[in-house]
């Protein structure tokens, strides 16, 4: 499949459509950009292109230092090349490049949810019809009732990199975390369910003032600075300067909710989960966000055979395919039953 980018520019090749010894022409996105040097010391450039479909290694070997202060991460360019294998991975080779004077709306650089984005929020909505604690419904109301933050809301990736990066996906990953939250809210009913509920919606909120989405998912100077934990907690902040006679206890265990659902020091929690539904979410949001992440990595990989390239996040290879081997002892059992049946009869 090919899509016209903008006029007089051709169609565009995905990159998860490329294949060993085609020739490329298009626009990419240069997500990562590094400097190399042969043997002999001549420079090269290692660059990661990217369009909404997955990303490619590309090389340029000639006209480098005249070339390499054109453009940075970031950049669109229009290239030329040739796809061929390279240690049992694609790559091209770039035979001339240029920074892209004009393209579209971006959307071919950006992926999206395959979800649709009107029945996430509706069935967000609805789920959390469920909150009883007039207040504390009153505080969700604020934010879904704020037009500007839904329709960021509804745009925003839910990371740069490893789960749910794409538009749309912090809805989706939203959604999903109040989903399971709400299963288990119904297994251990002593937890507060409008409390943890409503930490399930508001806990990543900060992320739309974290990242930015336009020709690719980075983050904003707030968002290096200061992060979305914090940013969620002083979004909470202004909507309940609006909202009277709220209890200081709950808005003090929605705020401890948002600061601690990274679970630990490492991983970018300012605070650790101190009582049952900050635990609950920490580990709700971490299972949502593995499983997407591992199940995109895994998807994607371009690896032959039953186990995926190494990951170096959770450092290990994964099985993507059947166990080598056990279909076939599988099929020699059921010969010898249906062996078994035949002379017994």
């Amino acid at each position: 499949m090919t899509e016209r980018t903008s006029e007089g520019q051709g169609s565009h090749l995905w990159i998860n459509e490329i294949k060993a010894d085609d020739q490329v022409q298009g626009q990419y996105l240069v997500k990562t950009k590094r400097k190399g040097s042969t043997k002999k010391g001549d420079p090269f450039l290692i660059l990661t292109l990217a369009d909404r479909t997955g990303e490619i290694e590309a090389r340029l070997w000639d006209r480098v230092e005249e070339l390499s202060p054109l453009f940075k991460e970031g950049d669109i360019l229009d290239v030329e090349g040739s796809a061929g294998s390279y240690r049992n991975q694609l790559q091209l080779t770039l035979s001339r490049l240029k920074p892209a004077k004009e393209w579209g709306d971006g959307s071919i650089f950006l992926e999206a949810t395959k979800t649709d984005v009107a029945k996430m929020v509706g069935s967000l909505r609805e789920i959390l019809k469920a909150i009883k604690n007039s207040r504390i419904r009153a505080l969700v109301e604020s934010f879904l009732s704020d037009r500007q933050f839904m329709h960021l809301f509804k745009r925003a990736p839910a990371a740069k990199n490893f789960h749910h990066n794409y538009l749309g996906g912090l809805l989706e990953h939203t959604l999903s975390v109040c989903e399971m939250t709400r299963l288990v809210i119904q297994h251990y009913p002593e937890l507060d369910g409008d409390l943890l509920l409503a930490g399930a919606f508001l806990h990543d909120v900060g992320k739309v003032k974290e990242l930015r989405w336009d020709r690719w998912i980075d983050y904003t100077d707030e968002g290096r600075l200061i992060g979305h934990l914090m940013l969620g907690v002083t979004m909470v902040n202004g909507k309940l300067a609006n909202l009277k006679d709220f209890p200081e206890e709950a808005a003090l265990r929605l705020k401890h909710l948002i600061l601690s659902h990274h679970g630990e020091y490492e991983f970018g929690s300012p605070k650790r989960p101190k009582f049952l539904e900050a635990f609950a979410l920490h580990l709700i949001d971490d299972l949502d966000a593995k499983m997407n992440g591992l199940s995109r990595f895994m998807e994607k990989d371009k690896q032959e055979g039953t186990w995926t390239d190494f990951n170096r996040l959770f450092e290990r290879y994964f099985l993507k395919g059947k166990v080598q081997g056990a279909e076939e002892r599988a099929e020699e059992d059921d010969l010898k039953e249906r062996q078994r049946g035949l002379f017994s009869s």
